[in-house]
């Protein structure tokens, strides 16, 4: 049996942090016609009000959509539009309103507000919880990995709220839900195989497969990512007993099964084959007819404009995030983490080279490279190594100056618009902070439904997460020092 710490994520702490970070992502929200948003909720309504998966009657709302024969479908995934479903449902039953009683136009006021609310509850219900328990899985499995609970907080918010997870955690976007998932599953396997005891309890490798299963129902191509967890979770199993390691394997990869059931159910409504995918209609994207939907081989030019450019790399959106690859380096020198470490540098590497080698890697209107966020979580990881290693006064002062950036960026973001038009060579700089801030252009509850001006919904939101901020840091100290006086 490998050598683990036992060290957890304090508790109190844990609870500060979900709250923290589910109230920042449910504060502010993203525009309900962004084609990608608009197009997930059409397919959840048309459901749930006519039975079915076209989107004729919304088609010319949305850029983002399939054709097959004389009907229009949503062209994603379909596990955004079902974890809407019970939202919509909810709605049509306690309200009765449908859009037959709006006008299907852009402009229609009416037919705005019907989206965002819907839009917003079920981003609050889906995509917010799914980012807030991550970040508390990543602040127990960071903790655990350094014996610091420092280093777990420290890696925690770079994750939710020092990266650009916490802008796309506002929408209804697969990317933040997907970085969810893996990261879930990860830790699962992480702490369900670290002792005999822990392998016996079901409900790690349970969780694992849901997790991985449901992912790859957001995003198809997180089934690379899963499969690298798969085989991680198969040589962390190797050292416990063989019919024990063949069961829980067995029940994690029947739940991934089962998971992924919806997939096909919605396939087969929609195109009558189990097989058919949304993107193999795609209307309007010739891109997507190059390689398998769009994917060829990495470019070096995406590379670098998804890690370093000005208009999508992570560096100015996200520059704590960056540091957690040296960490991670430091997680593979290291026997105990080596192999966390080593899956954590591979998934980086896959998401970062599938998004490379997609057409359009850039994501068209988008803060930073959207397509690459379910790396986030892995880099994160890495920093809780970075603050365990660099514990000199100036080293720490400056890891806490580069978060205070980071999370200062990350709420011009969120609060202002994720959608990034693709005129902006630097949009982090020309966009939020030069235009929009200045403005008071934001999108927080108050100002998009309750008609407050500009800063007024800031200032409400600071309110709250200051004092919660500030509780999380006191608690985390006082968690450090109780660790270090034992």
């Amino acid at each position: 049996m490998r050598d683990v710490k036992t060290v957890r994520g304090p508790h109190a702490v844990a609870l500060a942090l979900f709250g923290l970070v589910w109230f920042s992502c449910v504060w502010f929200g993203s525009w309900e016609f962004n084609p990608n948003n608009a197009t997930r909720l059409f397919a959840a309504i048309a459901i749930v009000e006519r039975g079915e998966t076209r989107i004729d009657r919304y088609q010319s709302l949305t850029i983002d959509k399939a054709q097959f024969g004389e009907h229009f479908y949503m062209d994603k995934a379909p596990g955004m539009t079902l974890m809407a479903l019970p939202v919509v449902w909810g709605f049509k039953a306690a309200t009765g309103g449908d859009t037959r009683d709006y006008v299907i136009d852009v402009t229609n006021p009416k037919l705005g507000r019907f989206m965002a609310v819907r839009q917003r509850v079920a981003v609050a219900l889906g995509v917010a919880i799914l980012t807030a328990f991550a970040s508390v899985l990543l602040l127990d499995l960071a903790t655990g990995i350094t014996g610091s609970p420092a280093a777990g907080t420290f890696a925690a918010l770079g994750y939710a709220m020092g990266s650009i997870v916490w802008g796309w955690s506002t929408t209804l976007f697969g990317h933040a839900p997907v970085a969810a998932l893996l990261l879930i599953a990860t830790w699962a396997i992480w702490r369900g195989t670290s002792t005999v005891r822990d392998f016996g309890r079901w409900h790690y490798p349970v969780m694992a497969g849901a997790a991985l299963g449901w992912a790859v129902v957001i995003e198809f191509p997180a089934a690379l990512g899963g499969v690298a967890i798969g085989l991680w979770a198969l040589w962390r199993a190797w050292g416990h007993p063989a019919a024990q390691r063949w069961r829980v394997l067995g029940v994690a990869v029947g739940v991934a099964v089962v998971t992924v059931l919806p997939l096909f159910a919605y396939n087969i409504a929609a195109f009558g084959t189990p097989f058919r995918l949304g993107y193999s209609g795609v209307v309007g994207f010739n891109g997507m007819q190059q390689g398998l939907f769009g994917l060829t081989y990495p470019k070096p030019d995406a590379l670098f404009g998804i890690l370093l450019g000005t208009r999508r790399g992570l560096l100015w959106c996200s520059p704590v995030i960056l540091l957690g690859a040296w960490g991670l380096v430091q997680l593979i020198r290291d026997r105990v983490t080596r192999d966390l470490g080593v899956l954590c540098a591979m998934l980086v590497v896959i998401v970062v080279t599938v998004n490379a080698s997609y057409v359009y890697w850039d994501g068209g209107a988008s803060m930073g490279p959207r397509h690459a966020v379910p790396a986030i979580p892995f880099l994160a990881i890495g920093l809780a190594r970075v603050w365990a290693q660099w514990s000199g006064r100036w080293a720490r002062a400056g890891l806490m100056g580069l978060m205070a950036v980071s999370m200062l960026l990350n709420f011009a973001i969120a609060s202002t618009d994720v959608f990034a038009s693709e005129a902006y060579d630097n949009p982090v700089w020309d966009l939020t902070i030069r235009t929009m801030v200045p403005l008071g252009l934001f999108r927080t509850l108050p100002n998009d439904f309750w008609g407050w001006p500009g800063w007024r919904g800031i200032l409400l939101y600071l309110v709250v997460a200051l004092p919660a901020l500030w509780v999380i840091l006191r608690w985390t100290r006082d968690a450090e020092a109780k660790l270090s006086a034992s």
